[in-house]
C-alpha cells in the first residue's frame, strides 16, 4: 500500500512539476498532503531517477530543465 502512495504522489507531483505549478514546498506539501519534509525526499527520489528539477524563485515553483519521462 506505502508503494502505491508514492507511486500515485510522485505521478502528481510531475505533473504539477511538468505544469509549472507547485508552488512553494509548503504550498506543496498542503496540496499532496504530506509534510514539507516528505516533498524533499520526493524530489530527491525523483533527482536519483534522473529528473532535473530545479527550483525557480521567480515562478516559485518546481520545473524541469531539460525534457524527462517518469518511468515506475
Amino acid at each position: 500500500m506505502q508503494a502505491l502512495k508514492f507511486i500515485s504522489r510522485t505521478k502528481r507531483l510531475d505533473t504539477l512539476i511538468r505544469r509549472k505549478s507547485t508552488g512553494s514546498p509548503a504550498q506543496l506539501a498542503n496540496r499532496l498532503g504530506v509534510s514539507e519534509a516528505t516533498i524533499y525526499r520526493y524530489i530527491q527520489e525523483l533527482k536519483f531517477m534522473g529528473a532535473p528539477i530545479k527550483y525557480c524563485r521567480e515562478r516559485q515553483s518546481y520545473k524541469y530543465e531539460k525534457e524527462f519521462e517518469l518511468e515506475f
